[in-house]
């Protein structure tokens, strides 16, 4: 097996990749794979080396990936606006060899990464590597950029057959790692994942057997949340591609460039954050037609508050399905039941062949309805983090239950609901908050459009409630110092109604904006 190999049954002609107007079919795809394939067995890239991928959302990215793992590489995709501080961090983490850059940052981080002794072979946007002399091969050798229409290396043996020197796909054991993603994990600092190729595959399986999720052939995707992150990765690009279908790449979110790609390529499956349903939702200028083609808009990453989905919806007319996942998952674990009845904040029923229980902090099963740590267990839970046996240990037990550090509810028809995370707790004299619960109440508010809670020191407490609001529009004209008709003491008051005193924020700090990461998530420890 190898998960490299989703790309080879389509028809050669099938369009598999659509970016900035152009197409790239399933046979051109095949043919630019085998060249990294030739490129990277040139530089002695062996079955297990970790390649680094610093490519953006374009097809070079999918030609590398592919590339990379039909080698038998192990692929480590990599933010490609980090510094170059952060990259040679995480590169040295993972001891990895070679590094595949393209876009228009790829010129610029040749040298630096080149001179930090790895192999750097650059792609073009169209994903051909340029052809060098074998004997150029070696720690810190560079590939050139080849211009748009290169074509393929001189050697090549034609459309499908792969190129010289390519050699067939290598056949890799489900417990062999394919992918090494950073994640913070369950808790702590960042540190790498490991999927395996059975691991990969089998999530695959999972999301094509839930009600209403599996995309077919016909389905037109669209793929704008980073490849680097497990959701782009795993649950929209190998999951269209699997099936033979089509999928649009956009670089960069913006409203109007992502309105106008739906609507031209009559995408029809739309996954996103929560960041970007709002970004719609608000996008004054759309007609609300543009979305039209639409069967499926999907949620994940993130929470995705209640507003946001309502206001997507009265826009577009278009439901969002909140996932559940993972990147320790590979990633998704549960997806609501689309012909079933739809839940506010629920995350749906756990996907065919995953086990899902609630425990409480002694580890046993908690009933229906109370509050627990989410656990999960099947084909899809990873292997562990790489050359960390402590952190492993914490997040698998020996029965093979992944420990999440997410506290969730389960009902009684199985769906589940998130909520919140065991390392945003606030113990207040004792008594635990969830910030999620305090966000909730803070967001019925009429004047609050947003609201992230954490939690502070406090000498006598402990900890106190602190909130971060940001408030509607309309209420903090551009030019005012703070809200109009709303205090720190009314929003206080607010929570109070509907929450035990010790939940209720101690104090509140209104801002403009909150700080956000590439997924829409709420950077709690740059507000910390």
């Amino acid at each position: 097996m190898n998960l490299a190999s989703i790309i080879e049954p389509h028809p050669t002609e099938a369009v598999a990749l659509c970016h900035e107007g152009r197409s790239v079919t399933y046979g051109e795809l095949r043919t630019r794979c085998a060249s990294v394939r030739a490129e990277l067995r040139r530089y002695d890239v062996q079955p297990g080396d970790r390649v680094a991928l610093v490519l953006p959302t374009t097809p070079a990215f999918a030609v590398g990936y592919f590339g990379v793992l039909g080698c038998g590489g192990v692929a480590v995709p990599l933010n490609p606006e980090s510094p170059i501080a952060e990259l040679a961090k995480e590169l040295g983490t993972v001891r990895a060899n070679t590094v595949l850059l393209g876009g228009p940052r790829g010129a610029s981080l040749r040298g630096p990464i080149s001179e930090l002794g790895y192999v750097v072979v650059e792609l073009t946007d169209d994903g051909v590597a340029e052809p060098t002399d074998a004997g150029e091969a070696g720690a810190g050798a560079v590939v050139g950029n080849a211009g748009p229409g290169a074509g393929v290396p001189s050697n090549a043996a034609g459309a499908d057959t792969g190129e010289a020197g390519a050699g067939p796909i290598v056949d890799r054991r489900p417990e062999d790692t394919a992918v090494l993603l950073f994640t913070s994990g369950t808790a702590g600092a960042p540190k790498a994942a490991m999927l395996t190729h059975g691991n990969l595959l089998a999530n695959i399986d999972q999301m094509a057997c839930a009600v209403g999720l599996a995309v077919t052939a016909e389905d037109v995707g669209l793929l704008v949340v980073p490849t680097f992150h497990i959701y782009g990765l795993n649950a929209v690009l190998a999951v269209h591609l699997v099936v033979g279908g089509r999928l649009v790449m956009l670089e960069r979110f913006d409203p109007a460039t992502l309105l106008e790609a739906v609507a031209r390529e009559g995408v029809t499956v739309l996954p996103g954050v929560p960041q970007l349903f709002a970004a719609l939702a608000a996008y004054s200028p759309a007609t609300g037609d543009e979305l039209a083609s639409v069967r499926l808009a999907c949620s994940g990453a993130a929470p995705l508050p209640m507003e946001v989905a309502e206001h997507f919806e009265s826009r577009f007319g278009i439901p969002i399905w909140q996932a559940y996942g993972l990147t320790e998952a590979s990633p998704t674990v549960t997806f609501p039941d689309l012909n079933g009845v739809r839940h506010p904040w629920a995350v749906g029923v756990p996907l065919p062949g995953i086990e899902v229980q609630i425990v409480d902090s002694d580890g046993q099963a908690v009933e229906h309805g109370d509050p627990g740590e989410i656990l999960v267990r099947g084909p899809n839970v990873f292997a562990g983090y790489f050359e960390d046996t402590v952190a492993t240990k914490a997040a698998l037990d020996r029965s093979g239950w992944l420990h999440t550090g997410d506290v969730g509810v389960m009902d009684d028809e199985g769906s589940l609901t998130i909520v919140d995370r065991n390392k945003d707790l606030v113990i207040v004299s004792g008594f635990n908050v969830f910030p999620a619960e305090v966000e909730r109440v803070l967001e019925e508010h009429p004047g609050v459009a947003r609201a992230v809670v954490l939690g502070v020191p406090d000498p006598v407490l402990g900890e106190s409630v602190r909130a971060f609001v940001v408030p509607v529009s309309e209420t903090w004209p551009e030019d005012a110092r703070a809200p109009e008709g709303m205090t720190e003491a009314d929003l206080i008051d607010w929570c109070a109604r509907s929450l035990a005193r010790y939940k209720c924020p101690g104090s509140v700090t209104f801002v403009r904006e909150l700080p956000v990461g590439m997924q829409g998530k709420v950077l709690r420890r740059a507000l910390a």
